[in-house]
């Protein structure tokens, strides 16, 4: 979520990459809807294995590398360490097996840093 909400305010301004430490083999169904109701469209932004089932990505070394900010959600020390790079753990509730009522504020938490955090890389309010 964090991701598509990134690329959908900030635009072409932030690259955005995306992967998780120990990602699902695919985005619980309500954390889609949720996010097409802020008329973003997960299914189209990740791919699974099968080309067909939207999937999170594995984390890498090289991703967090060429990357200036990483933001974790809870991945502790299973996530690659650089020095230089600014981390932030965004600790939030898992969507994980949650229902589209659950997934809301989780998904309004999330905007609202994702907000802040453009607000800090550009000096311009999304």
């Amino acid at each position: 979520m964090a991701a598509a909400y990134l690329s959908h305010l900030a635009g072409s301004e932030i690259e955005v990459r995306s992967a998780g430490s120990a990602p699902a083999n695919s985005i619980n169904p309500a954390v889609i809807e949720a996010m097409k109701e802020e008329n973003i469209d997960l299914t189209t932004q990740l791919q699974g294995p099968d080309q067909a089932t939207p999937a999170p990505k594995k984390l890498t070394d090289k991703a967090v590398e060429l990357s200036d900010v990483v933001i974790t959600m809870g991945c502790g020390d299973v996530c690659p360490f650089f020095p230089g790079k600014r981390y932030e753990d965004w600790v939030l509730e898992d969507p994980a097996g949650q229902g589209v009522n659950a997934v809301r504020p989780i998904r309004d938490e999330i905007k609202k840093r994702v907000e802040k955090l453009i607000e800090e890389l550009t000096g311009e309010k999304s």
